[in-house]
Formats: structure tokens, C-alpha cells, sequence
């Protein structure tokens, strides 16, 4: 049993660990291949855009093939993509490859969890074997930052391939280890056109803001691709509107605190994220850091949330979400003014270690509460939908930040301020959406 658990955790450790993994490959990728940061972006947003904008529908695509089938070939196709995505030389493999990553990790990582909740019996087995989960999961994005430092040093393509051979051992293991089970008796419709109309609209979004910086607000390509997003939107609306099973529930986003909470870690990852975007560019580009130097640098901010995640919960139960989403949220604010009063060039101990303690706060306080919150809160028999529309939020939030810095950094480049703005008022609306999340619903 604890075998399928090795399995299922160093997965989600790989899951994790690809949403920062390019953070501080990224510089080295846009300089090699001739990319302004508007472009270099695609590298991080495609894998978001993957993972977030098809999460529900990978949901009920688990549900139709079953749990063992869909984890094994999302497996596969993990590792063939990074192989794919490391000797790659041009920048379209690697937007295709990281999109089709972040639909495996779609995949696997609820149905990792879903797996741990039915093999292991309730009480202390279940517990300790979600703890290990969780654990795996928290400290893959610290474990990502620092391979992408340190592989990048030799050349940043093992960046993008060196999860494929450890990929390939879970896949061996896994198929011995993980239970069979068969299709859900009756699975709800996939609802292929949601789905698509969903991750179009976001695509065409981030595609659309990502080509201002070359063309100009007001150019037809950049009109073209505000007009597809807003109708591929409305197209989504209206279906799942008249979808006998919608993948976007209107009953579970009409319930304010799991609604408020989504808002609310969108707009703390995603501010996160643009932070670290700016850093690695602003460091590697202007100061001259190497790869690894920079992921170190960022330590203060993502390994207090890992050290500290198996506690977390502790911490909710002793405080409650409602007092610590927006206490997190105010201090992830305040490390974002204190950055934006810096001027090139940068000092690390006055100017940016202050900046990531006070990120790093924010997420040891906040995040496991923001989760309590989204998924605490619901009837039983909605908390999966309800996981998987919060985690949905998570990664577009992370992914609409991230071409919006990036965008305004290769508009304004050298100077980063603008880009710094634009954190610090999502950074803003974090404190908003959780003082919001204090007061009695009238």
C-alpha cells in the first residue's frame, strides 16, 4: 500500500514541480531563441492554461476511462511531451508541449488524491497517506525552482526533459501497484463543447495580450483576438447553461465562500507568480545572476509554505480561513509595495528579501486556509467539482497575470515598475476579496 502511495506522491511532486520549473529557465530560453518576455511567457502560461483550463473536463474524462487507465497513459504522454519539449529548438513545441503537460496534470493529480481517499481506510492510514500527498505537493514548486537553477547552468532543454525518465519509472511501478477499477456505471457527458469554448477563450485571451507589445492595442490582429475571446466566452456560458450536466456547476459558483476563495488564491498565486517572473528577468537580464543564484534567492518566499504545510491545518483549525485569508492576503500586499519603492539596482537584503519573507508569510497563513474555505464549506457530494473549479482559478490567475507582466515588461523594459504595479494591485484585490470573505452575507 505504501508502494502505490510512493507512486502517487513522487507524481504529484513532478505535477508541482512543473508549475515552476521554467520560473528561472525562462531568461535563458527567451535569450537563446530570440524571445521578447511577452513571448518567453508562453513557456509558464501554456502549462497553466493547460492545468487549470482543463481540469474539469479531464474530471469527467477520468470518470468515463476510469481512474487507472487515464493515470497510466497521463503518464506516458508526460514523459513523451518533456522529451519533445528538451530537443526542441524552436519556441512552438515548447507551448504545445507544456500545454499538453498541464492536461496530465489535470489528470493525475485529483486522481492521485481520489486513489489515496478510496485505497486507504478512513483514520490514521488516510491521514498520514494525504499528509505524504500534500507534503509532496507543497514542496514540488520549491524543488522546481532550484532544478530549473540548476540545470539551466548546463543547458535549460534538461530543464524541460529530465522529468521524462522519472516519469517512466512511476509508469513502470504504477502499473503494478495502482488497483484497477472500472468506468463509473453512468458517467456524466464530457461535454467536449464547454470544455473547448472554455480553454479557447483563454487561450485566444493570452494570446491577444501577449501580441500587444508588437502591434499595439488597437492593431487587427490584437482586435481579432479580443473579439474571439469574448465569443468563444459567451459561446461557453450559453452551453453550459443549457447542458443537462454542465462542467462549470452554476449551484457551486453561487456559493459565496467557496466563490470568494477562489478569487482569493487566484489573485494570491497569481501575483506570486508575476513577482517571480519579474525577479528572474530583472535579476538574470539586468544584474547579471546566474540561474541557480536566483533560485536561491527566491527560498525566503516558497520554502517556508513547504516546511510548514503538514501544520497547516492546525492552523486553520486554531484561527479560522476567515481570519487568516485576508491577514495573508495584506501581507502578500504589503511585500509588494515595499518592492515597488526599490530602484535598479537592486539590493537583495533591503530591497527584495523583505518582499519575499512577506510573500512567504502570506502563504504559510493563507493558502491552506484558502482551500479549507473553497472546499470545507460545501455539501459532500459537491466538494470534487468544487476542488477542481478552485484549482481551475489558481492556474488561470497564474496564467492571466503572467502574460500581463510579461507584456508590460517587454513595453517598458528596462524598467520594471509598470509590470510591479500591476502585482501589487492584484496583491490588492486579494485583501478586498478576503475582507469580503469576513463580513456577514446580508
Amino acid at each position: 500500500m505504501w508502494g502505490l502511495l510512493t507512486v502517487l506522491a513522487g507524481n504529484m511532486l513532478i505535477d508541482a514541480l512543473e508549475v515552476s520549473a521554467l520560473m528561472v529557465a525562462t531568461p535563458a530560453i527567451s535569450a537563446e531563441l530570440g524571445l521578447s518576455p511577452a513571448a518567453g511567457q508562453w513557456t509558464l502560461t501554456a502549462f497553466a492554461l493547460g492545468f487549470g483550463g482543463l481540469m474539469l473536463f479531464g474530471g469527467r474524462l477520468v470518470a468515463l476511462l476510469g481512474r487507472r487507465r487515464c493515470y497510466l497513459i497521463a503518464l506516458l504522454v508526460f514523459a513523451a511531451a518533456s522529451m519533445i519539449a528538451g530537443t526542441s529548438d524552436s519556441v512552438e513545441p515548447l507551448i504545445a508541449t507544456r500545454l499538453v503537460k498541464g492536461f496530465c496534470a489535470a489528470l493525475t493529480a485529483p486522481t492521485g488524491l481520489a486513489i489515496i481517499t478510496t485505497r486507504f481506510a478512513e483514520g490514521t492510514d488516510r491521514a498520514r497517506a494525504i499528509s505524504v500527498y500534500t507534503l509532496f505537493g507543497t514542496s514540488g514548486f520549491t524543488a522546481g525552482l532550484l532544478a530549473s537553477g540548476l540545470l539551466t547552468e548546463v543547458d535549460w532543454r534538461w530543464t524541460l526533459a529530465f522529468p521524462a525518465p522519472v516519469v517512466l519509472v512511476l509508469f513502470a511501478a504504477g502499473l503494478v501497484l495502482i488497483p484497477r477499477d472500472p468506468p463509473a456505471p453512468g458517467p456524466a457527458p464530457l461535454d467536449l463543447a464547454g470544455a473547448w469554448t472554455f480553454v479557447g477563450a483563454l487561450f485566444a485571451l493570452v494570446y491577444t495580450v501577449s501580441a500587444v507589445p508588437s502591434t499595439g492595442w488597437t492593431s487587427a490582429r490584437v482586435l481579432v483576438g479580443l473579439v474571439t475571446a469574448v465569443v468563444l466566452a459567451v459561446a461557453c456560458w450559453l452551453i453550459e447553461r443549457g447542458a443537462r450536466a454542465p462542467l462549470l456547476d452554476a449551484g457551486v459558483l453561487r456559493h459565496r465562500p467557496l466563490l470568494l476563495a477562489a478569487l482569493g488564491a487566484a489573485s494570491l498565486n497569481g501575483s506570486y507568480l508575476g513577482l517571480l517572473f519579474i525577479l528572474s528577468n530583472e535579476l538574470q537580464a539586468q544584474e547579471k545572476w546566474t540561474p541557480t543564484r536566483t533560485a536561491l534567492a527566491f527560498l525566503p518566499a516558497c520554502l517556508p509554505p513547504a516546511v510548514t504545510a503538514l501544520r497547516s491545518g492546525r492552523l486553520v483549525a486554531r484561527w479560522g480561513a476567515p481570519r487568516l485569508i485576508p491577514l495573508g492576503a495584506l501581507a502578500a500586499f504589503l511585500g509588494y509595495l515595499w518592492f515597488l519603492r526599490a530602484s535598479a539596482p537592486l539590493s537583495y537584503a533591503v530591497d527584495l528579501l523583505p518582499t519575499l519573507v512577506l510573500v512567504g508569510f502570506a502563504f504559510v497563513v493563507s493558502f491552506a486556509a484558502l482551500n479549507a474555505q473553497a472546499t470545507g464549506t460545501v455539501p459532500a457530494e459537491s466538494r470534487t467539482v468544487a476542488s477542481a473549479t478552485y484549482q481551475t482559478a489558481v492556474q488561470v490567475g497564474a496564467a492571466l497575470v503572467l502574460v500581463l507582466v510579461a507584456a508590460l515588461l517587454t513595453v517598458y523594459r528596462p524598467a520594471v515598475r509598470p509590470a510591479a504595479i500591476v502585482v501589487a494591485c492584484v496583491g490588492l484585490a486579494g485583501v478586498l476579496v478576503g475582507s469580503a470573505g469576513r463580513k456577514p452575507r446580508p
